[in-house]
């Protein structure tokens, strides 16, 4: 694994975002772990998706990876992790009660996410010019503790 170098600002808020999907990951396993219906994780699943998670994805494919060759390995890999991704979560709201297809994006998110803030940033900071990631610094993270505050069922706590 590459040495870390400091984190350029313009990653800050895609790196404050993944401390949120870190937190969906969390709440899934807890939730799982503790027998809840896994229809009320799927509504939670569902709701932070439409609420954060895709923008956040959006953000990143077109703000990010764009800016790396179409060929470029860990572009690659991050956009076909992101599909994947995209492909549970609608697995999920069309079979809400598969516990296993939760558990698969719980692993699928916190493994995509490592990989992005423990390689895939790294490399983006390399490979794109300053003046570009200064562009990119103006992007205002989502306000994930607000959307966290409009749902109601804590079944994690």
């Amino acid at each position: 694994m590459p040495n870390p170098i400091k984190r350029h600002q313009a990653m800050v808020s895609f790196s404050k975002d993944h401390h949120f999907g870190l937190l969906l990951v969390w709440k899934i396993r807890q939730g799982l772990q503790k027998s809840v219906a896994p229809e009320r994780i799927a509504d939670y699943v569902g709701f932070f998706f439409d609420a954060d998670l895709n923008k956040h994805f959006s953000d990143e494919e077109q703000l990010l990876f764009s800016r790396l060759a179409q060929t470029d390995v860990l572009r690659v890999q991050a956009e076909k992790e992101h599909a994947t991704i995209y492909q549970l979560v609608k697995d999920i709201h069309q079979r809400k009660t598969d516990t296993g297809l939760l558990t698969q994006l719980a692993d699928a998110l916190e493994q995509h996410i490592r990989f992005e803030e423990r390689t895939l940033f790294n490399h983006l900071q390399q490979h794109i010019p300053e003046a570009e990631l200064q562009e990119i610094e103006n992007r205002i993270s989502n306000n994930s503790k607000a959307i966290e505050e409009q749902w109601k069922d804590q079944f994690w706590s």
